[in-house]
C-alpha cells in the first residue's frame, strides 16, 4: 500500500492518449511552464494524498478504459508509488502513458527510482510545454518541441523511438 498526492483524476479521458484513459493528474511540479494548462498543480503543498490502492479500485470498475495516464503536475516527483502503480495496471492488460517537463534522455541519466517508473511506461510525451511552439494540431500534446515516445522499444533499441499517433 502506497500513498501519492495528487490535484486529481479524470475517469474517461480521451485527450490523454490514446483510448478511453483513467489521467491521475501528480501535484507538485518544479518545470513552471508558461502558458501550463495545469498551473493549479504545481504547488507541492497543494492536492491531497489518495492510497493508490484506492485508486487501482477506481480504476478497475472502469471496464472502458483502455489504459491510464500520469499527468501532472510532474509524475517524476513520485516516481516510487507510480512504478508500483504501474506494474499493478499492466497485470490488468492496461498500458501507461505519461506526460513530463524532462526529456527522456535527462530521465535516463535520473535517479534509480526515476529509471525504475520510465521502465514501467509504454509511452511518454517528453519535454516542457514551451507556449511559443503551441501548436494544436499535434497529438497527444501541446507543443512542437514535446515528442510522443515508444518507451519500451527505445529502452530495447537504445535510440529514442517515436510512438506513432
Amino acid at each position: 500500500m502506497a500513498s501519492i498526492k495528487i490535484a486529481g483524476t479524470v475517469n474517461d479521458s480521451v485527450v490523454d492518449g490514446e483510448g478511453y484513459r483513467f489521467t491521475i493528474f501528480t501535484q507538485g511540479c518544479p518545470h513552471n511552464c508558461i502558458g501550463c494548462h495545469n498551473p493549479q498543480t504545481h504547488d507541492f503543498d497543494g492536492g491531497h494524498v489518495e492510497d493508490t490502492e484506492d485508486i487501482l479500485g477506481i480504476i478497475l470498475d472502469n471496464p472502458l478504459l483502455q489504459g491510464v495516464t500520469f499527468s501532472g503536475g510532474e509524475p517524476f516527483c513520485q516516481p516510487v508509488p507510480l512504478a508500483d502503480l504501474a506494474r499493478k495496471i499492466h497485470q490488468h492488460g492496461l498500458d501507461v502513458w505519461c506526460y513530463t517537463g524532462y526529456t527522456i534522455e535527462h530521465l535516463l541519466k535520473g535517479t534509480p527510482q526515476q529509471v525504475e517508473l520510465l521502465k514501467e511506461l509504454d509511452v511518454l510525451v517528453d519535454g516542457p510545454y514551451q507556449e511559443w511552439k503551441r501548436d494544436i494540431s499535434l497529438s497527444f500534446r501541446g507543443s512542437s518541441n514535446q515528442r510522443v515516445i515508444d518507451v519500451q522499444e527505445t529502452l530495447k533499441r537504445n535510440e529514442v523511438v517515436l510512438y506513432d499517433v
